[in-house]
């Protein structure tokens, strides 16, 4: 955008700061007036456009967000288009409903006034700024609308070129340097970590996490006793899940991440099992093996402060990967609560058809009372409470339309029947029991304990990625986090945990990216500015993650009682959890442009300074690199599914022969500026 070029549309054009007019017709009347005493609109030119006017019906007024409307009257002359900027005394409605209290005429020939937009669009973004729409509502001449307005250009025409480096992943340069920083940094912070999560919203957010994280537990566990033929199943992912949890509440740095097992950890442990198939060696002392080289990987990585790395994955990079864990969640639920039409039950397609009611309902359950925290209904503590239980307000909600209609049989939350290890051993007197709790990796020949490194090197490469792009996202300024971040010291204790779980042949936990974005969001505050919901403050608390892990522990002892919920239900919440992740997601904000009308796009810092082709061109790259990792994924090539990740970064760096360093400083900021996420919503 030249800068010049948009300045100059008000110093050329006339100023209207103190009309008189009391409707619409009387102001066009007088602007024409206006421009004809000026001689900058030829008489004969004026009375055609009036009889027309008189005539025909007046143009509509176009909405250009935030209180600034336009008008464009077209004639069959020559010469430059005109411009009359009116300040309206009292704000009028215009046809869709916008509150107008700064309107453009435009007049000039057919097809000159279509460069004009450009030049006049930045005035309606200005207004969004309430300081500045004050100023110009009480602008008094149009040098001082000029001075105001010159003001935010050179503001929107400054550049911060390069991101700041969080403190938290600034190198001290010394070893366990960035571990130390960390426990200094949120040590101050303890008691308050625990005292914040009194309040009701942590509450909700305790129920809600639950069944976010026992359910996946479930899943995840039913799969992973697949792929390993029933050697680690559901009741090691409860406990691991438990047991994780609880830890990383109380030790780690940012304990608003929450822990679990992801689908690339559960391939990979799978791919592991039919490597061990086919050597012959057995699987958990193997696994064990694995997982202790993992686990002094990871530790390595914390005291050597290679969390530091993580700067270099910009927001292109973290946004790619959120997408593509929200649409796995998003498309897993859809895939689960459809499979029924083709595997109909004992009561055919009736009981598939009422899963999709449950799944659905449970979903627009959730999402409707989330929502209704922008209704104009019922008081606001009314509107907070039931956004904030609107989870499980769905989840028992379903449940309990289920247990009404328990005619029609769904398929029930699959839990184990007893607490005991999945695999059962078969002794030398032909008796069966189940494995003990603890494996000795001395039982792995001795060539294993070495040959353990190499696939070890690849899954802490996966769990170095998984686990620090998670934190980053969780400590995303858009979230208005204070206390700070320790990716070190999260390090460190996912290593730990790691060496623990691979001793009792538990599944490995790391950050789990839908489940700790969807904890940040039930304890938010927000606000709703134009329509999208802007994070003000978060409850950062251990307790709520503590309390949640804690309530997985023991659901051991309730199995019988969980069996009775419907998994559509926890479908259905899957898929809301997916979509709820996509909030502050640039990359889905910038892919619905692609299908928004041009005179209706949001005034987005990145638009007001970067093309809009150049914007879709970007985005178009980001969805071919979530594409390929997708493909990846899904094909043979899995277990270089964080090679794939970690290439990102290359891919980033090569995009500066397209864009501009500017262009790439606007789409790939880390934050909105401060100015437009204050904004409000026009006068």
């Amino acid at each position: 955008m030249n800068q010049m070029k948009t300045h100059e549309v008000i110093d050329r054009s006339v100023a209207m700061l103190h009309c008189k007019a009391e409707t619409l017709d009387e102001v066009v009347n007088e602007a024409l007036a206006c421009l004809a005493e000026c001689g900058k609109l030829p008489d004969h030119q004026r009375d055609r456009l009036l009889v027309r006017l008189e005539e025909d019906e007046r143009p509509p007024v176009n909405d250009l967000g935030h209180g600034c409307g336009v008008i464009r009257l077209s004639h069959h002359g020559k010469g430059d288009p005109q411009a009359v900027l009116i300040r309206l005394p009292v704000p009028f409605m215009a046809g869709d409903g916008a509150r107008i209290r700064f309107l453009w005429l435009v007049i000039g020939p057919n097809g000159a006034m279509d460069p004009m937009d450009e030049e006049i669009e930045p005035f309606g973004w200005m207004l969004q700024d309430p300081e500045r729409l004050a100023d110009a509502i009480g602008a008094d001449t149009r040098g001082d609308l000029l001075a105001v307005y010159s003001a935010y250009l050179q503001e929107l025409e400054t550049p911060e070129l390069e991101h700041e480096v969080p403190v938290e992943l600034r190198r001290t340069g010394r070893f366990m340097g960035g571990l130390v920083q960390d426990i200094k940094r949120r040590l101050p912070h303890y008691w308050s970590d625990y005292t914040e999560g009194i309040h009701p919203k942590a509450l909700a957010s305790v129920f809600f996490l639950f069944f976010a994280c026992f359910a996946p537990a479930v899943a995840f566990g039913g799969l992973l006793g697949v792929l390993t033929d029933g050697q680690v199943g559901a009741i090691e992912m409860i406990v691991a899940t438990a047991i994780c949890g609880t830890i990383y509440a109380i030790f780690s740095g940012q304990p608003l991440t929450i822990l679990g097992s992801t689908g690339p950890i559960i391939i990979f442990m799978g791919i592991l099992y039919r490597l061990t198939q086919d050597v012959g060696v057995p699987f958990l002392p193997s696994l064990a093996w694995v997982g202790i080289w993992t686990s002094l990987i990871l530790i390595v990585m914390a005291v050597t402060e290679a969390s530091s790395l993580i700067q270099y994955f910009t927001r292109f990079t973290d946004e790619t990967f959120a997408a593509l864990i929200s649409l796995i969640f998003i498309v897993e639920a859809l895939k689960d609560m459809l499979k029924g039409f083709n595997e109909p039950g004992s009561n055919g397609y009736e009981a598939a058809f009422f899963g999709v009611i449950l799944a659905l309902g449970t979903y627009i359950v959730a999402t409707a009372l989330r929502s209704i925290r922008r209704s104009p209904y019922l008081r606001r503590p009314i509107r907070e409470f039931l956004a904030d239980f609107g989870p499980t307000i769905a989840i028992g909600s379903m449940a309990a339309l289920s247990f009404v209609f328990h005619p029609v049989d769904v398929e029930t939350l699959a839990v184990p029947a007893t607490i005991q290890p999945t695999f059962v051993e078969t002794l030398s007197s032909g008796v069966t029991q189940p494995r003990t709790w603890f494996v000795n990796p001395l039982d792995a020949p001795m060539w294993v304990w070495g040959a353990s490194l190499v696939p070890a090197i690849l899954v802490s490469l996966l769990i170095y990625l998984d686990q620090n792009i998670t934190v980053r996202l969780v400590n995303n300024p858009d979230h208005k986090l204070k206390k700070g971040a320790g990716y070190h010291l999260d390090m460190a204790v996912v290593g730990v945990l790691i060496a623990v779980c691979s001793l009792f042949g538990l599944p490995w936990m790391v950050a789990a990216t839908v489940r700790s974005l969807n904890h940040v969001n039930s304890l938010s505050t927000v606000e709703s500015h134009g329509g999208k919901e802007r994070v003000v403050a978060v409850r950062e608390t251990r307790l709520t993650g503590l309390l949640v892990h804690l309530m997985v522990g023991f659901s051991l002892l309730f199995l019988g009682l969980l069996s009775h919920v419907p998994m559509s239900v926890l479908f259905g919440l899957f898929l809301f959890m997916g979509v709820a992740s996509m909030t502050n997601n640039q990359f889905f904000e910038r892919v619905r442009l692609w299908v928004t009308d041009p005179q209706m796009l949001p005034p987005t810092h990145y638009l007001r300074r970067v093309p809009k082709g150049k914007v879709n061109l970007f985005t178009v790259i980001q969805a071919v690199c979530l594409a390929v990792l997708w493909l990846v994924k899904t094909s043979a090539l899995g277990i270089l599914f964080p090679v794939f990740i970690a290439l990102l970064v290359p891919v980033r760096a090569l995009m500066s022969r397209y864009f501009t360093p500017e262009q790439l400083a606007y789409l790939d900021a880390e934050e909105e500026p401060e100015s437009e996420s204050e904004a409000s919503t026009g006068p």
